[in-house]
């Protein structure tokens, strides 16, 4: 192990980089429990060595491992218990092209036990760092469509903006931003309106166009109007209610 700040760093290919992720992606807490045992520092071990370049590792903790893609290791719970007491930080950040907690990365694989862990271990419902415009785990969950996890972040007691509400449908949240005395500006609401069709809320796309939303808007981040956002979505019936308001693909048809 070598690395900064008595932080150990890890190769992915180290032998025990290989040995503490396999532990924790089998849901092998005893192996776990030896291996942190064996050397108490590896709790704070990073994995991974970013070099810079686009696409390239990134440096991430046990936590991280834990919460990662596809998500829904076998004691995912148990494995964050087993690591927060023996003092893994809860609210590290992945180091390479962005700067994630654990809790963005259970956001973005849907895995409700491990996101519920955290929290209950005191992790930053609301942190920054996002993939999706360095923003919260609620804005990774929405974005790549988990939505399991993005209402139970609302639960939990996230703040939902505007858009949030408008993906996930929450219709009270929608109507009390859009009364506010000084409502969102004209590009918010039509956001909005694309969030919702990401996320196949017909009532909450209905409502936005009601305020003004731009029924064949489309974002910076991709070149999809709502109606290409609805199909996507597999939202069928949301997609044929767009066109029979004129919505429009950003390829200039009506697909």
């Amino acid at each position: 192990m070598a690395g900064s700040d008595d932080v150990p760093v890890l190769a992915d290919e180290d032998p025990v980089a290989v040995a503490v992720v396999r532990a924790i992606r089998t849901g092998d807490l005893a192996t776990l429990r030896r291996l942190l045992a064996a050397d108490p520092d590896l709790v704070h071990a990073r994995i991974g060595v970013p070099d810079g370049r686009p696409g390239s590792a990134v440096s991430r903790t046990l936590l991280h491992v834990a919460a990662d893609w596809p998500g829904h290791y076998p004691n995912g719970a148990a494995t964050v218990a087993v690591l927060v007491a023996a003092g893994a930080d809860v609210d590290a950040r992945a180091v390479g092209a962005h700067t994630e907690t654990p809790l963005h990365w259970a956001a973005s694989s849907g895995d409700v036990e491990v996101l519920d862990a955290l929290l209950d271990a005191g992790a930053d419902i609301d942190a920054a760092g996002a993939v999706v415009g360095g923003g919260t785990p609620l804005d990774d969950a929405t974005a790549f469509a988990q939505w399991r996890t993005a209402h139970r972040l609302v639960e939990r007691g996230a703040h939902p903006t505007l858009w949030h509400a408008a993906t996930l449908g929450l219709l009270d949240r929608l109507r009390a931003d859009l009364a506010r005395p000084h409502p969102p500006d004209p590009a918010e609401v039509s956001a909005a309106l694309w969030g919702a069709c990401h996320g196949g809320q017909q009532r909450a796309a209905g409502y936005l166009l009601d305020h003004g939303a731009d029924l064949n808007w489309i974002p910076a981040w991709e070149p999809l109007t709502p109606l290409d956002a609805a199909t996507r979505s597999g939202a069928v019936a949301l997609a044929d209610w767009l066109r029979a308001r004129g919505a429009r693909s950003a390829a200039g048809s009506t697909p």
